[in-house]
């Protein structure tokens, strides 16, 4: 029976899939290090993760067995994808099952701001009745800079101009604008002329420490600050220095440098007790329905490779899927090198089989090749296939051998 470790509490339904799939599966609500997630993974064909868990390349090397990693979050920073590839691991992530939280998350954090409602709420906490407009606004006509306009930054767009606001954006790549939404040519225009700044980048090495100081000083005075994206991105020693100061009214952080490893662990951070600043233990996309739906989506891709070799967004492998059904299957990742599959399917004929179906595709370094055929595979042929000297690995899905 195949084995499945899921970490980080992820949703139930990830586990009842597994389990309907044939999978025996332990889940842990916490986070593993390196030595103890290498201990764990014995005789472990599938991972589940969220953002803790660092997915080394020494885990992946010490266990060459681990068939795939899912991500049930959407970034795979803390994942070595390069690596997982070089090991024939396939992963996956959940692009869009969480971003509608997030979004939701960033809106009531602007208002909130904008109202100074923290403010108000630890007064009132304190026995303090401060009931005043001064320093309380509207959000409608005032301009929102998104920085990052993907999945989340492209969605919040759309509920932000709902909502009456003015919206910008900055992208590395051209990006669709939706709606009245107005692209910048920099960073430095969006953050001279947004009130309220969100960011909602990826976790590529580049944008480490992309918010600091410098930036934080373009920004317009009494503007506003979120970070519901990566924690590395900011400096939050500048953030604390311009709330200080006043330049900046009002921040939200969801996101940090370094993270407690399990809940109820203890948490530190120069941005602590500061006025009109909501903190929050990275739970942009902490929501039932969210996770509810990650751990369908991302349980249900790992069933999918499992099953039928089928790597429709995977993040690191190229995409394959092949539909219809014969007596066996057989996956083959390979070295990209021009011949592998004319050599794969001389082998398939020597041994006597015909092949019914057949989908190929390649991506960098690395090519991946599903076949089925219309007998049991001989031990044989396996064999020869894995003895070719371009094979990263070969797997059969769920079909006798003969």
């Amino acid at each position: 029976m195949p084995r499945a470790l899921l970490l980080e509490n992820i949703d139930p339904v990830a586990a009842d899939l597994l389990g309907s799939a044939g999978f025996a599966t332990e889940s842990l609500r916490g986070a593993l290090d390196e030595a103890d997630l290498i201990a764990a993974l014995d005789g472990v064909d599938v991972l589940g993760i969220r953002s803790k868990t660092q997915v080394t390349a020494e885990v992946l090397r010490r266990r060459p067995g681990l068939a795939a990693v899912g991500a049930f979050c959407i970034g795979t920073n803390q994942i070595d994808l390069a690596t997982a590839a070089g090991c024939g691991v396939a992963v996956f992530n959940a692009p869009y099952s969480n971003t509608r939280s997030v979004v939701e998350m960033a809106i009531a954090e602007i208002i909130i701001l904008a109202r100074r409602l923290v403010d108000r709420d630890r007064a009132l906490h304190a026995g303090t009745w401060d009931k005043s407009a001064a320093g309380s606004h509207e959000i409608r006509g005032r301009t929102l800079g998104i920085v990052g306009y993907g999945n989340i930054g492209s969605q919040l767009s759309v509920l932000a101009e709902a909502l009456g606001m003015r919206v910008l954006f900055y992208d590395l790549e051209d990006k669709l604008a939706l709606g009245n939404a107005e692209a910048c040519g920099s960073l430095e225009e969006l953050l001279e002329r947004a009130e309220t700044v969100t960011l909602h980048v990826d976790g590529r090495a580049g944008n480490a420490g992309l918010f600091g100081a410098e930036q934080f000083a373009r920004m317009r005075r009494r503007s506003l600050f979120l970070n519901l994206s990566r924690g590395f991105v900011v400096d939050h020693e500048a953030l604390r220095d311009h709330v200080l100061s006043g330049h900046i009214a009002g921040a939200a952080v969801d996101v940090f440098p370094e993270e407690p490893r399990e809940q109820g662990d203890a948490f530190g951070s120069v941005l602590r007790g500061l006025p009109n600043v909501i903190l929050t233990p990275h739970v942009g996309g902490s929501t039932q329905e969210a996770q509810h739906d990650i751990g369908r989506f991302v349980a249900g891709k790992l069933v999918d490779y499992t099953g039928s070799g089928t790597t429709t967004l995977s993040v690191n492998l190229p995409t394959v899927a092949l539909h219809g059904s014969s007596a066996a299957r057989f996956a083959l990742l390979h070295r990209n090198v021009p011949g592998v599959l004319a050599r794969a399917d001389a082998l398939v004929g020597e041994h006597g089989l015909n092949v019914d179906g057949q989908v190929l595709a390649t991506r960098g370094e690395l090519g991946y090749a599903v076949t089925d055929v219309g007998a049991a595979l001989p031990p044989e042929l396996l064999a020869a296939l894995q003895a070719l000297p371009e094979t990263v690995r070969l797997t059969t899905f769920g079909h006798r051998t003969g």
